[in-house]
């Protein structure tokens, strides 16, 4: 990989063409990075399109929603064990290792027999490919100048984007004109020709292996594995005696998991204090925290609620849904070229209309019409694709040295744990609320009204969280230290 050093010095203001980028000596890098973040994002779409064929071939209906909840987890642990593991090992190997053990999973699954194997792949899938998104993020910030970071990150939007549309589509065409089984070899083979890629690649630009490579935090980790697990298990079924107890002791799990990282020095996962709002990276990691859980209610229940509500196909809501991906992706390429100077109004321009969208959900859900839906949902997604794109170059510029690799590992580790989190959230105001029991369109509206209505006080600790990540303060103070 191409060593970023030499371009340090380079103004950081100056606009950046596709063309100077895509025929600089960064192109392979950005190649390997965008293949590894296609592994995690269209995966999830092609066994969604396949569980269907899966269930009914092999059984275990009961299991289903733990195929999703099992890659979660996987994702979080791994995204949030990735920056300690470059700190220790450099970037090729554990890059490596995670692409094959997507690999390995994905064969673990292609010959399963039976649902309780094919779960034990998809943990292994998690595991690798939370750890190649959360590499992948860490290889931007440290590969890449500081110029090129909004266009390398524009480009791994994009493959968001398509794996919305190519996902299904990939996985429609295994079950109609081969197997199930083939899907998942499929991946394998691009995972482990991935894998070889990595390990043949030189390794520089990355941190160099430390000599104390023995340590690892198993506890810690475990601790916030179990913390994600309680809260969703809390809202399986909404009970007072059931419920309150699980989120509590999840909650429980997670601040004390947040505790002995803070107090775990060289071997912390997360950045210091990875949610004090005066901070850079706390500002940016609880802004995208919270907005992760505010936005997750119209993936988890927006199709489920509008068939209900308005009488439209499964396959018109999922698009519907998929208007998001395609608003992040527009947006995402159209404003990577702007130079830094522009980053903070960007972030909060971006920032204020995701939590516009979800006033908008609010009212157009339940009352329509379903174009409006749609509208929203682009809204949404071109929010976060124009402050995304500059939410890591921000937060690098102002890291401590010492915290770059931390925070840009930390940062889709962190959606992901929103997203969880926010999903659990949402699921027991939904059951709360009659999810289970409604039987007309009256009753399914009155349900997305207090889903979305839930969403509201995150989307404005996420904006809070947004001002502090803007403001020009702290980047004076730190020119000024310097």
């Amino acid at each position: 990989m191409v060593d970023a050093d030499t371009e340090a010095g380079k103004d950081a203001e100056t606009f950046v063409s596709w063309r100077e980028f895509l025929g600089s000596p960064y192109a392979a890098s950005l190649a390997l990075v965008c293949l590894a973040v296609w592994l995690h994002a269209a995966d999830s779409l092609i066994v969604a399109t396949m569980l269907p064929s899966i269930v009914a071939e092999i059984g275990g209906a009961a299991l289903v929603g733990w195929s999703v909840s099992l890659y979660e987890i996987g994702s979080i642990v791994a995204g949030a064990a990735s920056a300690l593991l470059i700190i220790r090992f450099g970037l090729r190997a554990p890059m490596g290792m995670a692409t094959a053990l997507f690999g390995f999973g994905c064969i673990l699954r292609a010959v399963s027999p039976a649902m309780p194997l094919l779960l034990t792949g998809r943990a292994l899938q998690g595991l690798g490919g939370g750890g190649l998104v959360a590499m992948g993020f860490v290889a931007v910030g440290l590969i890449f100048p500081r110029r090129y970071i909004a266009r390398a990150m524009a480009a791994v939007s994009t493959l968001w984007g398509v794996s919305a549309f190519a996902g299904p589509l990939v996985g429609g065409f295994f079950v109609e004109y081969a197997t199930w089984h083939w899907g998942f070899v499929f991946f394998a083979c691009q995972a482990f020709a991935l894998a070889l890629w990595i390990v043949l690649r030189s390794d520089a630009g990355a941190t160099r292996p430390t000599a104390d490579a023995a340590a690892f935090p198993v506890g810690r980790l475990s601790l916030l594995c179990l913390a994600v697990v309680l809260v969703a298990f809390g809202g399986v079924e909404v009970s007072i005696p059931r419920t309150v107890p699980s989120v509590a002791a999840g909650l429980a799990c997670l601040i004390g998991f947040l505790w002995l990282d803070e107090r775990a020095g060289d071997t912390r996962l997360l950045p210091r204090r990875p949610f004090d709002p005066q901070r850079t990276a706390g500002a940016a990691l609880l802004m995208i925290l919270s907005m992760s859980m505010a936005t997750i209610a119209v993936t988890a229940f927006g199709p489920l609620l509008v068939t209900a509500i308005h009488g439209v196909s499964a396959l018109t809501a999922g698009y519907i849904v998929a208007c998001s991906s395609i608003g992040w992706t527009v947006m995402a390429v159209l404003v990577s070229g702007l130079p830094e100077r522009f980053d903070r109004l960007m972030i909060a321009l971006g920032m204020t209309a995701v939590a516009l969208s979800i006033l908008g959900f609010l009212q157009a859900v339940p009352e329509g019409p379903v174009w409006l839906i749609a509208v929203f949902a682009a809204l949404e997604g071109g929010g976060f694709g124009m402050a995304w794109t500059f939410v890591l170059r921000r937060t690098v510029a102002l890291a401590d040295a010492d915290e770059v690799q931390r925070v840009s590992g930390a940062i889709p580790t962190i959606q992901r744990l929103g997203y969880a989190l926010g999903a659990a959230y949402v699921g027991i105001v939904a059951n709360a609320s009659g999810l289970l029991s409604m039987e007309t369109a009256a009753d399914a509206a009155k349900v997305a009204r207090w889903i979305f209505m839930s969403c509201l006080p995150f989307a404005a600790i996420g904006l809070i969280a947004m001002s502090a990540l803007v403001r020009e303060r702290e980047r004076a103070d730190r020119r000024q230290a310097e």
